[in-house]
């Protein structure tokens, strides 16, 4: 866990650590996430459909697509 301090212009340093774990530079941007009361910063893909390929892989059971498909 890391501390950073929020300027007078609301800015605020993120820590070496935290940007090193997030592979992001100067001038990369990021996406601001608030859940509950929580911030949560990822860095913005440049690619989105890169980024959304496979996020669905194990989620169904292996034969689900085919069951679906035959109940047509």
């Amino acid at each position: 866990m890391y501390e950073a301090k929020l300027s007078s212009k609301n800015q605020i340093v993120i820590p070496r650590e935290a940007r090193t774990a997030l592979d992001v530079k100067a001038g990369d941007k990021l996406l601001v996430v608030v859940r509950n009361g929580t911030v949560v910063l990822v860095p913005k893909p440049k690619k989105y459909s890169r980024s959304l390929k496979g996020i669905s892989k194990g989620l169904y059971p292996p034969d689900y697509l085919k069951k679906e498909r035959e109940s047509w």
